[in-house]
């Protein structure tokens, strides 16, 4: 353990991810416990409309400026984080669980289970996951929870073949065998030899998996199919002030350069991780 915190601090990428998703998630936190007890922690309430001050620019007053409302976008951006931030965690978190078991029990039964599968989650693959999530958002109506169920629903299939490819490559190893001999369950196997063997794939490709999902939840944002208003988005944010582009830039620029450092932060996080647990 020593030697692989020794290794991520050297690796200036992942310290400079690492960062970023801290910075990222120690702000939704804020924010939400802020929410459950009643105190707001933004320097404005993020959907009280300020009529006299619209369109202010950046100043030290309003940090982001103000919108077309005269609500301030720093408090706005800030009171985001929780749905954009949190909602991709927690459903990264639950299809690396689902996906992983599926693929892991697929690649270790192998069969008609594997088959079926992969059949399945060639379907998925048949379309790519944000123009997926999209149609299926739009039959089921908008909302934050509907919107996570949707992200798992179309995100689970990758995890499941990572699982499953991984399994097929250990599951004839002397140490699968010998456990099989001495009797040792299925599940067993499972749980003590094949899902350790694999999770640092797994962990891996989930770091770098947040930072799509959070690209897909800030596009069913922009159709307007997760948070609904007044409740700031990011991706909502985007929608709602693209038409002011040319006449005040920072608006749309802003919340648009939020998302992305986000992915940033997850990706180079990600990268970062497998060199490292690469090197272990």
């Amino acid at each position: 353990m020593t030697s692989i915190l020794r290794a991520m601090w050297r690796n200036r990428g992942l310290m400079a991810g690492l960062i970023i998703v801290l910075i990222y998630i120690g702000t939704g936190v804020a924010v939400y416990a802020s929410h459950l007890i009643g105190f707001q922690i933004t320097p404005y309430n993020p959907i009280q409309e300020f009529v006299t001050k619209p369109f202010a620019p950046p100043s030290l007053a309003h940090p982001f400026g103000t919108d077309e409302l005269g609500r301030d976008v720093f408090s706005r951006v800030i009171d985001a984080t929780p749905n954009d931030v949190g909602v991709s965690l927690a459903v990264v978190a639950v299809i690396l669980a689902i996906g992983g078991t599926l693929g892991a029990v697929a690649g270790m039964v192998g069969g008609l289970l594997d088959e079926a599968l992969m059949r399945v989650t060639d379907v998925f693959f048949a379309l790519p996951a944000i123009i997926l999530a999209i149609v299926i958002g739009a039959i089921i109506g908008p909302g934050l929870t509907n919107m996570a169920y949707v992200l798992m629903l179309v995100g689970w299939p990758g995890y499941a073949r990572i699982a499953r490819g991984e399994t097929l490559k250990i599951i004839n190893s002397n140490f699968i065998q010998a456990a099989r001999v001495s009797g040792m369950s299925r599940f067993r196997i499972l749980v003590d030899h094949i899902w350790p063997n694999i999770a640092q794939v797994l962990l891996v490709f989930a770091t770098l998996n947040v930072g799509t999902v959070v690209l897909v939840f800030a596009a069913l944002s922009y159709f307007g199919l997760a948070v609904i208003p007044p409740a700031p988005d990011w991706g909502a944010m985007v929608n709602t002030y693209q038409d002011y582009m040319i006449s005040a830039p920072w608006l749309p620029l802003i919340p648009g350069f939020v998302i992305a450092l986000d992915v940033v932060g997850f990706s180079i996080l990600g990268d970062g991780l497998r060199d490292v647990l690469e090197l272990r």
